[in-house]
């Protein structure tokens, strides 16, 4: 990944090799359970779907390492038995739909040409569907399994959602009330563990966090990397935050560019290529963001970049702050 203009030029996914798709179990509430848990704790999962899977191994995992129990990536007796006293946050909430979750702008479709993209206010969600599910840390398609019936979404709608509310929306006072607004919509709670060092480690497809004391304290499963643009190995430290980026695109800087391409300066949203937030690296064009496709994340590559579901990375920008130390490692 390349920048530009002060803003990097990464990380569009690029699809991983074609596999055949499994055949879709139902959802699982026990599993479900654990994950809403595991994401207010900090270890997070992935997408709330209530399936076993290897971002919910990686995040039971790093939870696991963090409360000092043998680490198996599997729900087990002693792991369940400290998720026990997390029990009163239950796995769905039911609630009906308010007049923000409705409000757009909504763009469907988005064009597939750049220069048309351009042309946009914004890379928005496609949908209300869309935006509810990136609100309660999911798929458009886990919001259907929940809500059978095919009832219309509209204000005041009852429906059931996988439990991804914070405890706090206090977010600091000096912060811009665009981002405050998109910290609220993606439900981030405003607490949360101070960085001393990230550790993005490529042998497990994590992004982690540890506080004072070399204590674990978040882990996110991350996109990083690929044979044309790989992580970047080396010891790195954070420069600052940019929020609902831009994103600008210059073709002659992409290995996969077409050569009819022209450049263009695409406009901010949760559907643009950085998602929400693009936190830059000393590394020169490298950065931490989010991504408009999170059911990719561990399942993809990246032009070198570590990529983040929106909420996880909208989260990690509330940890960390300029100078932030960051280690690459295989």
């Amino acid at each position: 990944m390349r920048k530009a203009l002060g803003l990097a030029l990464c990380c569009v996914s690029i699809p991983a090799l074609a596999q055949p798709a499994p055949p879709r179990s139902v959802i699982d509430f026990n599993i479900l359970h654990v994950q809403v848990i595991l994401d207010h704790l900090g270890f997070s999962p992935g997408i709330l779907d209530g399936r076993p899977g290897q971002s919910l191994t990686a995040a039971l995992r790093g939870f696991q390492e963090a409360r000092g129990l043998a680490v198996t990536g599997t729900i087990d007796a002693a792991t369940l038995k400290v998720l026990h006293q997390y029990r009163r946050l239950r796995p769905v909430k039911t609630l009906a739909v308010s007049a923000d979750a409705m409000a757009g702008p909504f763009v469907d479709p988005i064009p597939k040409n750049l220069p048309e993209q351009s042309k946009l206010s914004a890379l928005a969600y496609r949908r209300p569907l869309e935006k509810l599910a990136e609100m309660f840390h999911t798929t458009p398609e886990v919001l259907v399994e929940l809500n059978p019936g095919g009832r219309a979404i509209r204000t005041g709608a009852v429906f059931r959602f996988p439990n991804a509310l914070p405890s706090s929306r206090a977010y600091p006072d000096d912060m811009k009330p665009e981002w405050r607004q998109t910290l609220s919509m993606l439900n981030v709670d405003a607490t949360q563990p101070k960085a001393d060092h990230l550790v993005v480690d490529k042998s497990e497809g994590v992004l982690k966090v540890y506080g004072s004391g070399n204590r674990l304290v978040a882990q996110f499963s991350a996109t990083m990397g690929s044979e044309h643009d790989p992580l970047p190995i080396g010891r790195w430290k954070i420069n600052g935050l940019d929020t609902n980026p831009k994103f600008h695109y210059n073709p002659d800087l992409f290995w996969d560019a077409k050569k009819s391409d022209d450049p263009a300066m695409l406009p901010p949203g949760p559907n643009g290529p950085v998602g929400v937030v693009w936190i830059d690296l000393s590394k020169e064009h490298y950065g931490i963001h989010g991504t408009p496709e999170p059911q990719t994340i561990g399942r993809s590559e990246s032009h070198g970049c570590i990529r983040l579901t929106n909420w996880d990375a909208a989260r990690l920008a509330l940890m960390v702050k300029p100078g932030t130390p960051a280690i690459f490692q295989e």
